[in-house]
C-alpha cells in the first residue's frame, strides 16, 4: 500500500479537470492506497455546498482524507463549520509532515 498527498490549486469553476483529479483520489483508495487530497489557494472553493462539491462529496465517501488549507479558507472568507461533510480544515504544515513522512505527491 502506497501513501499519496493530491495538492489541489484549481478552481473547479475555472479549470474543467477538477473532477478528474478528486475521482484519481477515489480511485487510489480503491486500490488499497492511502490517500489525503489537499486543497489550497482557489482549489478550497468547492469545499462549500453547492454545485461544485459533488466530486468532494464522493472522494470523503471512497475514503480520501480531504482537507482545506486555513489559510486559503479564510483569505476567500469561507468559515471552517461551513465545509462540506467530511471535509476539514488544516495548516499548511500537514503538506510539510506527509512529504517527510515519504508521501508520494502530485500537484495539480
Amino acid at each position: 500500500m502506497a501513501k499519496y498527498l493530491l495538492i489541489e490549486s484549481r478552481d473547479p469553476f475555472d479549470s474543467n479537470d477538477t473532477g478528474s483529479y478528486q475521482a484519481l483520489a477515489g480511485e487510489l483508495v480503491k486500490q488499497g492506497h492511502k490517500v489525503t487530497l489537499f486543497l489550497v489557494q482557489n482549489g478550497v472553493l468547492p469545499a462549500r455546498p453547492g454545485t461544485k462539491s459533488q466530486g468532494l462529496t464522493d472522494a470523503v465517501k471512497s475514503g480520501v482524507e480531504v482537507l482545506a488549507d486555513d489559510f486559503s479558507l479564510r483569505e476567500r472568507g469561507i468559515r471552517a463549520d461551513k465545509l462540506v461533510a467530511g471535509v476539514k480544515a488544516a495548516p499548511l504544515d500537514v503538506v510539510v509532515d506527509q512529504l517527510v513522512e515519504g508521501r508520494k505527491a502530485l500537484f495539480h
